[in-house]
């Protein structure tokens, strides 16, 4: 069964499962939870990890060298049991190694490590994946956090997203989980994004470059959560229509295009690990407010 381990300092909080190694609160230390609850109402994740994809497969099948396995959306990571590897008070550490089980649907040899650590009012999560095999290991990584849509004391606020780099990213709109065209224009002016729910009416928002590595999530006027990234070109903005949250999802990987190939080595942004090498993948989120 699932285990779940809480970390703490003197201002957050947060609770990890074993279970995909996905944090299941984010709190200050006034008790307010910024974390959306996995309510079954809207959508069950809270924070989960995507690997050895990001997003779907044409009919969740991925082909590798020719042959094809069966893959539902964002990999098998977030299904697995991980071991913990490191427990301090303010840190912990989760690992997923490959299996004979594993290695039915995803014919390669790695090791998946998760660290959730905590630094004064920042949550650094950091996944660093281990090419343990002979060949080259391909795959996307990208992770997938949940936050309270309005933050904790906004309701009533208009919320917003803000661009650190002041960009205007273009936009793809996705067709039935796959990737689409280009939109026209983005939605961001001048870095920011006013958020309104009719704008995930058709899926999420991609940003497959130009967003840069920061952001915020924020109310006018109110508390605010600002976003780091490493190693993480892309950027999705995700919420169930209607649904009281928002996903703030930085990727190294997206789907597949619609209307073309289900092998994983032509799926946008890919990774090609080299044998006995190791990638990291990291973001920070600092609650102000």
């Amino acid at each position: 069964m699932p285990q779940t381990i809480r970390i703490a300092n003197a201002e957050l909080a947060v609770e990890v499962s074993t279970l995909g190694a996905e944090m299941q609160s984010l709190k200050t230390a006034d008790g307010r939870d910024w974390l959306w609850n996995g309510n079954t109402t809207w959508w069950t994740g809270r924070s989960p990890i995507l690997f050895p994809i990001v997003g779907k497969a044409p009919g969740d099948r991925l082909a590798i060298n020719g042959t094809t396995y069966p893959m539902a959306q964002h990999g098998i990571a977030r299904r697995r049991e991980f071991a913990i590897v490191e427990q301090t008070t303010a840190l912990c550490r989760h690992e997923l190694v490959s299996t004979d089980e594993t290695r039915e649907v995803y014919p390669f040899d790695f090791r998946l490590t998760l660290e959730h650590r905590l630094d004064q009012s920042r949550l650094s999560v950091t996944a660093a994946v281990e090419n343990t095999g002979d060949n080259l290991l391909p795959f996307g990584l990208g992770f997938h956090p949940a936050f309270l849509w309005p933050l904790p004391g906004a309701d009533g606020k208009a919320h917003h997203v803000t661009l650190d780099n002041g960009a205007e990213p273009g936009v793809i709109q996705l067709e039935a989980g796959l990737i689409g065209e280009t939109l026209p224009t983005s939605p961001f002016k001048v870095g920011r994004l006013e958020l309104a729910h009719n704008l995930f009416d058709n899926d999420a928002l991609i940003f497959p470059e130009g967003a840069g590595n920061a952001l915020t999530f924020g109310a006018d006027g109110g508390p605010s959560l600002h976003f780091t990234f490493e190693n993480l070109p892309n950027i999705a903005l995700w919420q169930k229509p209607g649904a009281p949250f928002l996903c703030v999802e930085p990727w190294h990987g997206m789907a597949a295009h619609a209307g073309g190939t289900a092998e994983l080595v032509e799926r946008p942004y890919t990774v090609a690990l080299p044998a006995g090498d190791t990638m990291r993948f990291g973001f920070n989120v600092e609650v102000k407010g």
